[in-house]
C-alpha cells in the first residue's frame, strides 16, 4: 500500500473502528467524500484538516506527510520494541553548518554504556560549546525506555545554533 494521505486516513479511521459513514458524519461531509479521500481520488479541503486530524486523533502534519514528531508517551502495549526505534540528532549552526546523525536505538544504548562519545565533537565545530551531549543522550534514553517518542529535545542557543533530538 502506498503511503498517501488517503491511506493514512484509512489507517487512522480503521484504528478507531469508524466506518466511512461515521467519519463523514463527525467531519461534516458525505461518505462519498471520505471514500474519494481514501482512494486518493480527491483530498480533503484544507479547511477540514484541523477537524479531520482531531477526529482521527492525529496531527495535520502526520495526515499530510506521515511524519509525527509530536512528543508522547506510548502505553506499554502500544510501544515499538527498542530495537525498531531510531534516534535522529539534527544540528544547525548559526553559520549554516549542518550535522545530521541517525542512529538505531540499540547502538545508542551500547555506545553510552561503554562511554563512547556518540555525538561528533560539537565543541570542535563550534556548536553550543560545553554541552554534556552524552549526559543529555543518557537522559533521552531513559525517557525512550519508558515509552517517550517524538521530538524529545529542541534547543536554540543565544548564538542561533539549534539542536533537535527526535526518536521514531
Amino acid at each position: 500500500m502506498k503511503d498517501t494521505i488517503g491511506s493514512r486516513i484509512t489507517q487512522k479511521r480503521k484504528e478507531l473502528g469508524f466506518t466511512q459513514e461515521e467519519l463523514a458524519e463527525k467531519v461534516g461531509v458525505s461518505a462519498q467524500a471520505v471514500s474519494k479521500w481514501e482512494n486518493d481520488i480527491s483530498c480533503p479541503d484544507i479547511t477540514l484538516l484541523p477537524t479531520l486530524a482531531k477526529v482521527l486523533g492525529t496531527t495535520i502534519d502526520e495526515l499530510l506527510t506521515g511524519s509525527n514528531d509530536e512528543v508522547k508517551y506510548m502505553p506499554e502495549g502500544q510501544r515499538k520494541p527498542l530495537d525498531e526505534l531510531v534516534l535522529y540528532v539534527n544540528v544547525l549552526s548559526a553559520e549554516g553548518d549542518k550535522v545530521k546523525v541517525t542512529l538505531p536505538i540499540p547502538l545508542v544504548k551500547v555506545t553510552l554504556e561503554v562511554g563512547f562519545n556518540i555525538v561528533p565533537q560539537m565543541d570542535d565545530m563550534g556548536f553550543m560549546k560545553g554541552q554534556d551531549w552524552n549526559g543529555l543522550l543518557n537522559q533521552v534514553m531513559d525517557m525512550v525506555e519508558r515509552g517517550l517518542i517524538g521530538k524529545i529535545v529542541e534547543i536554540e542557543s543565544a548564538a542561533g545554533d539549534t539542536v533537535e533530538i527526535v526518536v521514531k
